[in-house]
């Protein structure tokens, strides 16, 4: 009996190691592409001149953004666009006194002479999706800006992304994010690191590979035929971008992606900002592949494109694949010790170094082109953040992988928006956010039960002189730890604050 189940423990303990080995060669492959066309220029090409003014509308997808709604509509009017070519939808589906504000923000714009239009829906069917293909039927432009209540779009976004459609082939334009909190704590600056990862060596290695990269719900251009011939947005996945990205791309549209133009927006400060992120995300990362990983398969693309755009369909896996690698090194702690005929078993386990190791390198190439200052200080400063950056994401991984399990299980769930702050430094005035809802939940339990367990790991490891698996028993302890630290840290201040 005892063998049975420590088969069972090998088989998916392996079947994680090798799911993350084959990611992480995709990775690798990225990365080729992307140091390939750095060395050809690719990314530094100059942008072509506008030649011509077509109508294009900004869509505005909000919904109870009291705090930042602002300025966003106050970034928005500062856009170089001739007025008599430029629209602007606030897609309000509000219940609070956002609603209010927006419609004396909009009553101000159009006395300036700006065209903007206070858009509201008698329901918010299809959550952001809905609003967005509600407002398409409305739209007068022939191209479609798309911008999240937390960005704050640059004076000359059009004039950056416009000229790219004079290829007729081109349906979508992405701009890279910047981020305008990123140095106001711990927690922004890892944030931050993952993102510029994504946005670095997997868009712009995606990009200039040819294979299929993805709008990012925001801070992007639309040409209007190509949502159209994809079927319009479509509201049955929670990563509607994602989803219009694939099948606009599997209908013949190609997409371009400007690393080189930064778009700011705010990161969440807060854990339980970032985790209810992080959870649609993944979720929906796994209703989209669910929904298109067949007709990927059976589309004419090419069979590099179709693999590439396989992997990043179950890119989200990934962390089902970090929970059960950490949770399973444990027992295997006591096989190792106790039963040696498994030895050759470990040995096998090494090959998960290789993938580690890739992953440094896409890290360190995206933090050192995105960060400034001298050389040797920034690889300093990854040196010691990427462990740390690391734990985060293990951290996060038990609250991702409920949201994985339940998309591929076709388990819906309404669309949880993340809450936005507009203060990027103050903690206790981040609390008092009306939209925070911090609590203690059987999720933060198990996370707390979580940290005992690898505690216990590390002291057994100790126990049995397995000091191999001490880094990472280490980096897991640490980011459950995080995990509680930062929602304990963010209960006592809104204790604090609400009396």
């Amino acid at each position: 009996m005892a063998e049975f189940f420590i088969t069972i423990l090998i088989i998916f303990y392996a079947l994680a190691i090798l799911f993350v080995l084959f990611h992480s060669l995709f990775d690798a492959h990225l990365i080729f592409h992307y140091i390939r066309s750095k060395i050809k220029g690719a990314q530094k090409k100059a942008p072509q001149p506008i030649t011509y003014f077509p109508q294009v509308t900004l869509q505005l997808p909000v919904y109870n953004e009291l705090y930042v709604v602002e300025r966003l509509l106050d970034a928005v009017s500062q856009i170089h666009w001739p007025a008599e070519n430029l629209e602007i939808q606030v897609l309000d589906d509000s219940t609070d006194e956002t609603t209010d504000f927006i419609a004396g923000k909009v009553a101000l714009m159009k006395l300036k002479g700006i065209k903007v239009h206070h858009i509201r829906r008698n329901n918010r069917d299809g959550y952001k999706a809905g609003a967005l293909k509600h407002g398409l039927s409305l739209a007068q432009g022939e191209f479609i800006a798309v911008f999240d209540s937390d960005f704050v779009p640059a004076p000359d976004f059009l004039h950056a992304t416009i000229p790219h459609f004079y290829n007729d082939a081109i349906g979508m334009v992405q701009t890279k994010w910047g981020h305008i909190n990123k140095s106001a704590s711990w927690l922004t600056g890892l944030q931050a690191m993952a993102l510029d990862g994504h946005f670095t060596i997997e868009q712009s290695g995606r990009n200039a590979g040819g294979y299929f990269i993805n709008f990012n719900g925001t801070a992007g251009v639309w040409r209007r035929q190509a949502i159209i011939d994809a079927g319009n947005w479509q509201a049955d996945t929670l990563t509607e971008d994602l989803d219009l990205s694939y099948r606009a791309q599997m209908a013949g549209w190609k997409f371009a992606y400007l690393e080189d133009y930064l778009t700011p927006a705010e990161l969440p400060p807060m854990v339980s900002a970032l985790k209810s992120q992080q959870y649609r995300w993944t979720k929906g990362g796994a209703e989209t592949a669910r929904k298109n990983m067949k007709k990927l398969w059976r589309s004419p693309q090419p069979l590099g494109v179709k693999m590439h755009g396989a992997f990043h369909l179950v890119y989200s896996i990934g962390f089902v694949c970090i929970i059960l690698y950490v949770l399973l090194t444990v027992p295997l702690l006591f096989v190792k010790q106790y039963y040696p005929a498994y030895d050759v078993v470990f040995t096998f386990s090494k090959i998960a170094g290789l993938s580690f190791f890739i992953y440094i390198l896409h890290y360190a190439i995206s933090y050192m082109s995105s960060t400034e200052g001298p050389v040797m200080k920034r690889a300093g400063r990854f040196i010691i953040d990427f462990p740390f950056f690391v734990s985060l994401f293990i951290g996060l991984s038990f609250n991702n992988s409920l949201g994985i399990i339940k998309g591929y299980l076709g388990i819906k769930s309404s669309f949880i928006r993340t809450p936005k702050f507009n203060q990027l430094n103050d903690l206790k005035k981040m609390v008092s956010n009306k939209y925070v809802k911090t609590r203690i939940d059987w999720i933060t339990i198990t996370e707390s039960l979580l940290v005992v367990y690898f505690l216990f790991g590390i002291i057994t490891a100790v126990r049995f002189e397995n000091f191999g698996s001490l880094p990472l028993l280490f980096m897991a302890f640490a980011g459950f730890c995080m995990m509680i630290y930062f929602t304990l840290d963010e209960i006592k201040l809104l204790r604090r604050v609400n009396g």
